[in-house]
């Protein structure tokens, strides 16, 4: 204690990107730590990845199949992590009161927020190095523009992230975890990810490629596959649905 009674260091909340850096820090370590977590972002895209690049069981028409499977797989990780991980996270924190407490803390609502998707970014980079790597290994070939890539990557983030706020922040976590895990299954397979397109009725493929994860999946295609320029009619689909998922995320999500 000073002279004038007050105390040295002086005590009081430290400046707010510093608490959103050791947030999304704690985040990250949380996520990476989780078992499950690690089975959907790390596990479940490296197998596939592997085995339907080295097993004729799917047809991805002409080319190497690793050529046609690692943007596909780059997608997914995308949305293991985005989407399937944050949402059961998420909602497991706010049935145990994790999120109510945090509210109260210092670091704002919207800080908060800011440290996931920041969580949700370093894990992203740590998959699309891995799968990289792995695709890489196997004989890939990446082709086309890497803004073109990181602009499909940044705005599947978003799309995934406000999707999956919006599901941990109406639903039981209960409720959650099911449908989370239901959607990822399903998306897998009709969403261009492992299985082309082109291979479900004509009538569905309109449909299928709305989704954000066709959208995402079919965009990286285009540019790292065939090399093409900007893909607008992807990016047009992911700014979509990230506008929609993200604003109903903001006026539905309850911390309670």
């Amino acid at each position: 204690m000073t002279a004038t009674g007050t105390y040295a260091p002086r005590p009081g909340a430290a400046p707010l990107p510093r608490m959103i850096a050791a947030q999304a820090v704690l985040e990250t370590k949380m996520l990476l730590r989780n078992g499950e977590q690690l089975l959907l972002t790390v596990v479940i895209p490296t197998l596939l990845l592997v085995l339907f690049s080295t097993v004729d069981i799917v047809d991805t028409g002409e080319g190497r199949a690793v050529d046609f499977l690692a943007p596909g797989i780059l997608a997914l990780a995308v949305m293991s992590t985005a989407f399937t991980g944050q949402a059961i996270a998420t909602g497991f924190e706010r049935r145990y009161g994790v999120l109510k407490r945090l509210a109260a803390s210092p670091l704002p609502r919207w800080g908060l927020m800011t440290a996931k998707s920041l969580s949700v970014l370093v894990t992203e980079i740590l998959q699309v190095l891995l799968v990289t790597v792995i695709a890489l290994a196997l004989g890939w070939s990446p082709r086309g523009n890497p803004v073109s890539v990181f602009l499909l990557l940044v705005l599947g983030t978003a799309a995934f992230s406000g999707l999956g706020l919006l599901m941990a922040g109406t639903l039981k976590a209960e409720a959650t975890l099911a449908a989370a895990n239901l959607v990822f299954l399903l998306l897998l397979i009709g969403g261009g990810v492992v299985v082309p397109l082109d291979t479900f009725p004509d009538a569905a493929q309109g449909v299928l490629g709305l989704l954000p994860i066709s959208a995402l999946s079919e965009g990286l295609r285009d540019v790292l596959q065939h090399g093409a320029g900007v893909p607008w009619g992807s990016l047009a689909v992911l700014a979509g649905w990230a506008v929609a998922g993200l604003a109903a995320a903001g006026k539905f999500f309850r911390w309670e």
